[in-house]
């Protein structure tokens, strides 16, 4: 079926702290669709057990965060046999699970940093960051910079609800590659005007520069979008995913994570990226219908 053809309901809202930013991208890719004459449904989910709109072909998922890029969401909609955007549930869950995503991608080759679950006793000496092991958009992220930064970080870690991991801190260029069926889009190089790339750097307008193209060698371009892919494999993601990454001194890349439902706001990177591509914002809304009916009509259901 062709995308312009479609009866789409975009889900977006959620339970997450990420809830006012996937109102936003839900907005902005329902107004996309609608502008080349799609058929949209706006959903605003405001608990579990979402109710799809009767009728509907497909759902687009706007979800971040927990119920959205988790699995739990996309398993319902396995259950009821709802075509929806992006990967399957298996995937997701594990993507979402930073741990356990290391896991996987370690043992596909793919570079990543050295962590662990966090416990109180641990005894990592500066520098490292601490983290949520299943959380998005730099929530309860720690930089532990120097030794004074220990006990202050112990003590705000101490009260996260939800595990929390350690990582050693690569320090460097951020880098992020969005992923569209199996091409790799350009490299995005992120220059946060102050800090790291926390959340309010993320969501505020000016706050950040993003270069797009990224300013580096068509090589070192091509090598991180080759590690990209192979995240992106290493988890079982399908349809789209934005690998993060860091670039160091010496040129060494490292994968972060990779956010299986990446922001579609005015100022998200999978966008821009595309746009670098050739691919305005509503035909790659519209790719992301197309390849993810022509996942579901394979059966590929995980």
């Amino acid at each position: 079926m062709k995308a312009e053809k479609m009866k789409v309901a975009v889900l977006a809202g959620g339970i997450s702290r990420e809830r006012d930013v996937s109102l936003r991208s839900g907005a902005a890719v329902a107004k996309a669709l609608r502008s080349v004459g799609v058929k949209v449904l706006e959903v605003d989910v405001k608990e579990r057990g979402v109710r799809v709109p009767q009728g509907t072909d497909i759902c687009f998922l706007c979800l971040h965060g927990t119920y959205g890029e988790d699995g739990e969401v996309q398993a319902e909609l396995e259950s009821a046999q709802m075509p929806f955007t992006g990967s399957g549930s298996v995937a997701s869950a594990l993507a979402f699970d930073k741990l356990k995503a290391k896991e996987a991608m370690v043992a596909a080759g793919v570079p990543m940093a050295e962590s662990m679950e966090w416990s109180p006793e641990n005894d990592w000496k500066a520098p490292y960051v601490c983290k949520p092991v299943a959380d998005g958009s730099s929530f309860g992220v720690f930089l532990v910079r120097e030794e004074a930064d220990i006990a202050p970080t112990r003590k705000s870690v101490g009260k996260w609800k939800g595990a929390m991991m350690i990582e050693r801190l690569v320090v460097g260029t951020e880098m992020t590659v969005g992923i569209l069926g199996e091409k790799a889009l350009p490299v995005v190089e992120i220059r946060p005007g102050k800090g790291f790339y926390d959340t309010k750097n993320k969501y505020t307008a000016g706050a950040t520069q993003y270069l797009c193209p990224a300013p580096i060698p068509k090589e070192k371009a091509e090598e991180l979008q080759t590690i990209s892919l192979n995240a992106h494999r290493a988890l079982g993601c399908e349809v789209l995913s934005r690998v993060d990454l860091i670039l160091d001194q010496e040129g060494k890349a490292t994968v972060l994570e990779v956010n299986t439902l990446p922001g579609m706001t005015d100022l998200s990177l999978l966008p821009k990226a595309g746009r670098t591509a050739g691919i305005d914002f509503a035909s790659l809304c519209l790719k992301i219908l197309e390849l993810s009916w022509e996942r579901t009509k394979r059966g590929v259901v995980k």
